[in-house]
């Protein structure tokens, strides 16, 4: 439940538009936009992550009380359906910061209830990690010569194979089969992470993504970086 729970995000990444930035200042707002949204998810989403793995009474309670973790699965589907579908909740201000702050903390209710499984020092080696990993990528994204936008296609089938694997992966026990589903989900979601970049950068790549729907992309942003993260963990716990 918790993988699909990220995993169902990418299925609108090929509905990017062919957008081009005529004013250099409307991209570079655009992107300040969309990182100073994605700086308070990330800011909730860690902060409520360090109650749940530090706050025993907290921990206690989620465990004695896992009936809502099924409130938090349908908070997470109404809104991103209503984000990623409706143009009037994902572009209406401020409908669309409510929906999104909404989405954001039952995310992370879900993923704190997710890290009281594991050690503290796990969870915050996890992510040490992940902070490094994304920063990498993100200057990579912003650097690089490559065009992954193009790459939409090759993603989208690359989810569907890793979703299906990890359905089959249920039924065959091992830790060697969660250390390969990890890090191949920590790489798709890597190569992810670039691609939504790229779209939302705009300039000389093939595709970009339209600077109203800065909404759109800090969700999407902001689900890449939690996947890699969730994975990350896996990979550190084994």
């Amino acid at each position: 439940m918790y993988q699909a729970a990220y995993t169902d995000h990418n299925y609108d990444a090929e509905g990017a538009k062919s957008f081009s930035f005529d004013e250099e200042s409307i991209r570079k707002g655009f992107i300040r936009k969309v990182y100073s949204i994605l700086m308070v998810q990330l800011l909730i989403t860690f902060g409520i992550i360090a109650i749940f793995i530090y706050v025993d009474a907290v921990k206690d309670w989620v465990h004695h009380n896992i009936w809502i973790l099924s409130i938090s699965s349908v908070v997470i589907l109404v809104t991103m359906i209503c984000m990623a579908c409706c143009e009037s909740v994902s572009r209406q201000t401020p409908l669309n910061f409510i929906f999104l702050f909404l989405f954001t903390l039952a995310q992370s209710f879900l993923l704190g209830v997710l890290v009281t499984y594991y050690a503290a020092s796990e969870v915050m080696l996890a992510i040490g990690i992940t902070a490094a990993v994304c920063l990498a990528l993100t200057l990579f994204a912003f650097q690089t010569k490559w065009d992954f936008t193009m790459c939409g296609g090759i993603l989208l089938v690359a989810i569907v194979v890793f979703l299906i694997f990890g359905i089959v992966g249920i039924f065959i026990p091992g830790e060697v089969k969660t250390v390969v589903h990890s890090s191949i989900g920590a790489l798709i979601f890597s190569i992810y992470l670039i691609y939504e970049t790229q779209l939302m950068m705009g300039g000389k790549h093939k595709y970009a993504i339209s600077p109203e729907e800065y909404i759109f992309a800090a969700l999407n942003l902001y689900l890449d970086i939690l996947n890699i993260f969730v994975h990350i963990m896996r990979l550190v716990n084994k």
